[in-house]
């Protein structure tokens, strides 16, 4: 029952807005309601280990993009991971077709919030496997936010400019 009230009571997270809570806030209510922050270091579940295998897999189909790219072996780029998901490696690839680089992160960020959704089982949408998929979306809206074109032009011209 403390994962459905929780759950329920949360607010939503959007994609292309702030972040409706702090990461520190939510696991707060998450210690405080199920007892266990989601995805912690130590955090050795069923539902945790799931995520760490899908995120595997993505960040590995990523990094074969990338090595294609630049005509490098994305070999030992790679890590091991027990499965193999040809949807989310497609459609890594097809967000790596995008040429223009925030379009294309706007595309992986989104294949990542997607992917969430297959830690919540569909029966039990209220359960605290959706906590876990809360936190990522949380943090993946946490970091879209922090991106903005004016910190962006001062990197590059930092980069760019003449000593």
């Amino acid at each position: 029952m403390a994962a459905d009230f929780l759950i329920s009571s949360l607010p939503a997270v959007p994609f292309d807005g702030p972040a409706p809570l702090s990461l520190a806030d939510f696991l707060a209510r998450c210690r405080a309601e199920l007892g266990f922050e989601p995805l912690s270091d130590g955090d050795t579940s069923a539902t945790a280990r799931k995520w760490r295998d899908l995120d595997t897999q993505m960040r590995n189909a990523a990094a074969n993009e990338r090595a294609k790219a630049l005509g490098l072996d994305a070999a030992k780029y790679r890590r091991e991971t027990p499965g193999c998901s040809v949807y989310w490696q497609n459609r890594i690839a097809a967000a790596f077709s995008e040429t223009d680089p925030l379009k294309r992160q706007t595309l992986l960020d989104k294949v990542f919030w997607d992917a969430a959704d297959d830690l919540v089982p569909p029966a039990s949408p209220l359960s605290a496997a959706a906590a876990y998929a809360y936190r990522i979306r949380l943090e993946i809206a946490a970091r879209r936010a922090a991106v903005s074109k004016e910190e962006g032009n001062k990197v590059f011209d930092g980069i760019t400019a003449t000593p």
